[in-house]
């Protein structure tokens, strides 16, 4: 990792700090779910209620079965993940037992994404999986550029420009009873994910 603002934001990461990173959706906050504190100062710097789910970035299916549990991946989420992975899907699928991150209400589930942008899979693959949530204060629209995360946000938040991001953000699909359930439409159209696994 040469460019300076990742290393900047990866030693960000390592301290349990807050950071602005682009994605092939929105910008998004970050933080290393392993670190103390860490998510609460996400939480906290948002806005966010701790009853919303935070999302887990990925940097590989591999990275994602490890989190998923008790068996891994679903054979359903596997099929959908090698369909639309990189890119912006969301799998809601049963959590690793012990895995005690502090993501939100569901302490038996997690969602996870493998993002079509390099800067995102990067990080995950040097700091590990990342818990995100949209680059915003909550209920405001969500960061586009690195300008706004920044405006918005200050000294606070290390912030790595990615350049502009495609402004809608990923469609969330519950696999926790292993049958598609849309929680959120986004970029990835529904009637795709439908398709994809024979649901009319």
């Amino acid at each position: 990792m040469n460019d300076p603002s990742q290393n900047a934001a990866l030693a960000a990461l390592v301290a349990g700090e807050v950071v602005g990173i682009p994605t092939d959706t929105v910008y998004g906050l970050a933080v290393d779910p392993t670190r103390s504190g860490a998510i609460d100062a996400l939480l906290a710097l948002k806005d966010r209620p701790a009853s919303l789910d935070l999302p887990v970035l990925v940097e590989s299916i591999d990275q994602a079965e490890a989190l998923a549990g008790p068996d891994g991946l679903s054979k359903t989420a596997r099929h959908l993940a090698r369909l639309f992975w990189p890119g912006a899907l969301t799998i809601v699928v049963p959590r690793r037992r012990g895995l005690d991150w502090a993501l939100g209400a569901h302490g038996d589930t997690i969602g996870l994404r493998l993002p079509d942008h390099a800067v995102a899979r990067s990080l995950c693959a040097e700091a590990g999986a990342l818990a995100t949530t949209s680059a915003n204060v909550h209920g405001e629209a969500p960061c586009t550029d690195a300008a706004s995360v920044q405006r918005i946000f200050g000294p606070r938040v290390v912030v790595v420009d990615g350049g502009r991001c495609a402004g809608s953000p990923s469609t969330v699909v519950s696999l926790v009873d292993d049958v598609p359930q849309c929680l959120r439409e986004g970029a990835l159209a529904w009637a795709e994910v439908r398709a994809a696994v024979g649901i009319n």
